[in-house]
């Protein structure tokens, strides 16, 4: 006889000489989802194999639970007999978080359970409390108060991707149907996903140089997911680089970065986000990385390497906004999106990495220094300069000029002045960074003083 799988309130050990194990387990699952079951005579794969039950081992169970378990539990503790094997079968329930088994904190994660901190087990705690109430929490906006486009848009794609029927529906109709509205208002899911009251803030900048110092451009945006989605992605594929391809006999445009890896973070990071906050979502575009910042502690115990290196379930912080996501195709598969990125990344050879805070994630693609023409000669950034006749020539771009260059390749029109204002330098400065880049051949001043512009080579 077999009784399935290991899952997260459901644990195997194969005889009483695993009890301090199976403490472990019990807190593991109470700090989770306060409810679970083990046996004791099955393997972990579920093959019942049975073992000696008397009531001295029914006591040395109870026995242990009491000393092991803290705050006290009273589980349901009995013999079954099941494919004619004798088991032994623990019940266990209780609400008074954290739980400890010998002292030590633990939390369950799919079938395993790994030791935590008190003040991991807070963060849990306060997590799961969000996402338990956050979503279905009824806002001041009304039901009639939404983006009926976005509401059209979201359906559409939902049924080209086969992930809903097609047929006749009303805006009110899809609201209802995934829980979106309380009565004649929207929920706090509702409002985020289809609000037409601009709920999501969303933070974009360019930076001239790899330090968050001089601004070649600054956007804030206010709408729902499903816009701010789109806008993102816009934002991005307009601010880095692309090539082109020969496919065949076609000329294809390639971005530096591939398009369904930032598709993917962003749909992530608005599946995951917190948003009883002030905080908002950031996209910062460096000439050497794109950063893409979400509100709130990663919402997953594992890592993103585990989720890369192992079948997981997915940790899901907002079910709902993540299973609209997922219905419009945003988000491929639960559970699957940072495998996904590494594909992508490693077949694209892009370089990537992440940053974990108490207060938010941040998602880290690394680009590759765009080359420019100076002269005949192949002029990267960080300045070194192949030549092709001379040899290699060395050229050294500081932390101003770097910035100069970047604002005047943006706007050519800069004044002396502007620039000055835009970097926080001294006029003196700036003229100082204008004859430096003059002499590296790097720009050249078209027109006069007065009423010219530069000219970025």
């Amino acid at each position: 006889m077999n009784l399935g799988k290991e899952s997260e309130t459901l644990e195997f050990k194969k005889t009483t000489g695993e009890l301090k194990e199976a403490m472990v387990s019990i807190s593991a699952i109470l700090n989770k989802h306060g409810v679970g079951t083990l046996y004791f005579g099955v393997k972990p794969n579920g093959d019942v194999t049975g073992q000696d039950v008397s009531e001295s081992s029914l006591r040395d169970v109870s026995r242990l639970v009491y000393e092991s378990i803290k705050p006290q539990i009273y589980p349901v503790i009995q013999e079954e007999i099941l494919g004619g094997c004798h088991v032994i079968k623990v019940e266990f329930n209780g609400e008074d978080y954290p739980y400890s088994a010998s002292g030590r904190y633990y939390l369950r994660t799919a079938d395993e359970d790994r030791e935590v901190t008190p003040t991991e087990l807070r963060q849990f705690f306060v997590a799961n409390e969000y996402k338990e109430k956050w979503e279905k929490t009824k806002t001041q906006f009304f039901s009639k108060q939404i983006d009926k486009q976005s509401v059209k848009t979201f359906w559409g794609k939902a049924v080209s991707a086969g992930r809903l029927t097609g047929g006749r529906y009303s805006a009110q109709t899809v609201l209802k149907k995934f829980g979106l509205v309380d009565g004649d208002y929207l929920t706090n899911a509702g409002n985020v996903l289809f609000g037409s009251s601009h709920p999501v803030t969303l933070k974009a900048a360019l930076f001239a140089t790899d330090e968050k110092l001089t601004f070649l451009d600054m956007q804030m945006y206010e709408d729902n997911i499903l816009n701010l989605l789109k806008t993102a992605e816009t934002y991005i594929l307009k601010n880095i680089n692309w090539r082109s391809e020969i496919v065949g006999i076609d000329r294809e445009e390639v971005p530096e970065i591939p398009v369904a890896a930032i598709r993917e973070i962003l749909a992530n990071s608005y599946a995951h986000a917190v948003y009883n906050s002030n905080t908002y979502h950031e996209i910062c575009i460096y000439p050497n990385r794109v950063t893409i910042y979400s509100p709130g502690s990663f919402a997953s115990t594992y890592s993103p390497e585990d989720y890369i290196n192992k079948d997981l379930q997915s940790s899901i912080r907002n079910a709902l906004i993540s299973k609209v996501l997922y219905l419009n195709k945003s988000i491929e598969q639960f559970g699957s999106g940072f495998k996904r990125i590494d594909s992508l990344c490693r077949e694209a050879k892009i370089k990537y990495s992440y940053e974990l805070s108490d207060n938010g994630f941040t998602f880290i693609f690394y680009r590759k220094i765009k080359k420019v023409s100076v002269s005949g000669k192949d002029c990267k950034i960080d300045g070194t300069v192949n030549g092709t006749e001379n040899g290699t020539v060395n050229i050294s771009l500081n932390k101003n000029e770097q910035a100069v260059l970047g604002l005047l390749g943006k706007n050519p029109y800069y004044t002396r002045q502007e620039l000055a204002e835009a970097t926080s330098k001294s006029l003196r400065t700036i003229q100082r960074v204008l004859d430096s880049l003059r002499e590296k051949n790097l720009i050249e001043r078209i027109g006069s003083d007065r009423s010219g512009y530069w000219e970025t080579k």
